[in-house]
């Protein structure tokens, strides 16, 4: 898939495994429960080559003087059908301000992430590569932001089952 087109479907994802994850039960017929591995949920949905698995987290903590905020999630998605492999983003529970960026920080290891309207994505398939291999790995994850508004946003998810939910997402999608 483009990465132009990337925002506008991550944003759609996004809700489906937000809606998903915050009822832990699916919407409709379509997505299926796969499992929960630590604090991850794995899902699925479609069929062949328009087959997508999701692995997706809720923050532990999150931190910033705001006043409302929606629902906070990071997840990876695997597109079988699709060149490229995994995706990772962030939906923020705000549009993020305007040309910023969200950092991402995986035991000591810091990412730089695209960001437009409330979401943030890994700007090429390389750099989605890395993070996941160290969000599989790693223990602790904070991802930083800044609102539209100019709060700056603190979120930190724990790995605790994170490779055991990447590796269901996988099998999931096979």
């Amino acid at each position: 898939m483009a990465r132009i087109f990337r925002p506008a479907v991550m944003v759609c994802a996004a809700w489906a495994c937000v809606a998903w994850i915050a009822s832990a039960a699916p919407l409709s017929a379509k997505p299926s429960a796969v499992g929960s591995f630590g604090r991850w949920t794995v899902f699925a949905s479609g069929s062949g080559a328009g087959r997508v698995c999701y692995m997706g987290g809720l923050p532990l903590r999150s931190e910033g003087k705001y006043t409302r905020r929606d629902r906070v999630v990071f997840y990876v998605a695997y597109r079988p059908g699709e060149r490229g492999g995994d995706e990772v983003s962030v939906l923020a529970g705000y549009p993020y301000r305007r040309g910023s960026q969200a950092t991402l920080t995986i035991d000591g290891a810091t990412f730089r992430l695209i960001t437009d309207g409330d979401t943030a994505w890994a700007a090429t398939d390389g750099l989605d590569r890395r993070i996941v291999r160290a969000v599989r790995a790693g223990s602790r994850m904070v991802v930083k932001g800044t609102s539209a508004r100019g709060t700056l946003t603190t979120d930190t998810y724990d790995l605790e089952g994170s490779a055991a939910a990447y590796a269901a997402m996988r099998e999931a999608c096979r």
